[in-house]
């Protein structure tokens, strides 16, 4: 596990150079932008290591994953990165900080309902597809600066932005267009709302310079932070 350590923390080191460079390229502050760990991939002992390193936030696709990890890791923010069921609300709403994969309606009155039921807020982004991909959840684009109004009668839940996964592209260039149109999207529903939505979760291990200098504030971030690590 040494060995592991030592892999996890180069590999860290390398991102914050990346991460350094993309922000100084857009003229942004590097903590303008959050680093996401996501762990689905890896055991919790390795998971752990990102603890022991100073990372704070970590993700998960799965609830249930989630639940195990956050069992065996204290002391981090956890983020809910992947899609949630209305049925698993209730197990997962005390432990995670943030959720980015708020894709529906339903699932956007569901969490108000715990919320308030819980006595607690939540931050929370809208996913948004808007590469267009019929094997991805979220919000049409078309239909984000329509919500306002719904937005605006949440006591609860609380929305602070929008995500969205971009296609995968070999060039990672090809992804600033996606990246540029939730820009464009959330500053429109922030003016149809009346008020800042400052966060844009956008960029993976593939894409997330382009997408820092596109305006992301927080990156999830898996592969890249594990390569070399036995899984």
């Amino acid at each position: 596990m040494i060995e592991g350590r030592q892999r996890i923390a180069a590999n860290l080191a390398a991102v914050e150079e990346r991460l350094q460079a993309a922000c100084q390229r857009a003229g942004r502050a590097r903590s303008e932008v959050t680093l996401v760990a996501v762990t689905k991939t890896v055991p919790v002992e390795v998971a752990a290591l990102l603890r022991e390193l100073g990372v704070q936030d970590l993700g998960e696709s799965r609830p249930q994953e989630l639940w195990r990890k956050a069992a065996a890791i204290a002391g981090v923010r956890w983020h809910l990165v992947g899609h949630l069921q209305r049925n698993k609300i209730g197990r997962t709403l005390p432990l995670i900080a943030w959720i980015h994969s708020v894709d529906s309606l339903r699932l956007l009155d569901a969490l108000e309902e715990a919320c308030q039921q819980a006595s607690r807020s939540l931050a929370a982004l809208l996913e948004v597809n808007a590469s267009r991909e019929t094997s991805k959840q979220g919000f049409a684009p078309e239909e984000v600066p329509g919500l306002a109004m719904r937005l605006a009668q949440l006591k609860y839940l609380r929305i602070e932005g929008l995500t969205t996964m971009a296609a995968y592209e070999k060039d990672p260039e090809r992804t600033r267009p996606t990246f540029a149109a939730l820009r464009t999207l959330r500053d429109q529903l922030a003016a149809e709302l009346g008020r800042p939505l400052p966060q844009l979760s956008m960029g993976m291990s593939n894409d997330f310079e382009i997408a820092v200098e596109e305006g992301a504030t927080l990156v999830r971030l898996g592969t890249v932070l594990f390569e070399g690590i036995g899984r």
